[in-house]
């Protein structure tokens, strides 16, 4: 992976499984609060057959990452897009984004969504720009006392 940070995908069977998945309950623990992190079941989580992770690396160092899933053959979710705080607003979320919504399209899925932080506003810009829309407020999503929006991006079915 060059030093510039390009994306790589994140396959069961690659030889650096284990420095990867590392790294990134290494950011989880940084960025989420415990309740939110997936630190403890990530390795479980991307076993899954029906999930899906890309990252970015720099310098050899995971900087950021997107998690997907298709639970079923009509929608996909994005379940996780994390950036490392000093690495943020380099374009790799966007590049990540814009990358996990064509592997999700190459499953024929008719929506994808997402939940995020009303107070994340850059997120909620990003997944604006790429033509997500506010679906609706999950009061106590993430705790007691912070909501989310969950948001959708539908394709016309062809």
């Amino acid at each position: 992976m060059s030093s510039s940070g390009g994306i790589a995908e994140l396959h069961r069977n690659s030889s650096n499984w284990g420095k990867v998945v590392d790294e990134i309950v290494k950011l989880e623990r940084k960025i989420f609060p415990k309740h939110e992190s997936l630190a403890r079941s990530f390795d479980d989580e991307m076993r899954k057959k029906n999930s899906g992770l890309l990252y970015v690396e720099v310098d050899g160092e995971v900087v950021a990452y997107v998690m997907y899933s298709w639970p079923s053959s009509l929608y996909a979710s994005i379940t996780k897009l994390a950036v490392k705080e000093n690495c943020r607003r380099l374009g790799h979320g966007e590049a990540l984004l814009k990358a996990a919504i064509q592997k999700c399209r190459t499953r024929n899925v008719h929506r994808i969504t997402l939940h995020v932080d009303p107070l994340r506003t850059s997120a909620m810009n990003l997944y604006k720009k790429y033509g997500f829309q506010v679906d609706n407020l999950i009061e106590g999503y993430y705790s007691s006392d912070r909501n989310a929006y969950r948001m959708y991006l539908d394709f016309d079915s062809d």
